[in-house]
């Protein structure tokens, strides 16, 4: 059934089952079984991606992650 892929840059240990659970729920709302449904989360460093030709460790340097 159905697989998300989750592209990101690092997200706090914490807030990962909480993505997880309510990503599922889009789901069970819909009528699919919690079971059926996978989540994937890819985490990227900030370093390795960029955009408007600037690298996002840069960009989001002030963030709070």
């Amino acid at each position: 059934m159905p697989i998300v892929k989750i592209e990101t840059w690092p997200l706090k240990k914490d807030d990962k089952p909480k993505l997880i659970k309510e990503i599922t729920e889009v789901f069970t709302n819909m009528g699919i079984p919690a079971q059926a449904v996978t989540v994937l989360i890819k985490e990227t460093e900030l370093d390795n991606w960029g955009s408007a030709g600037e690298q996002h460790s840069v960009k989001f340097k002030d963030l709070k992650r």
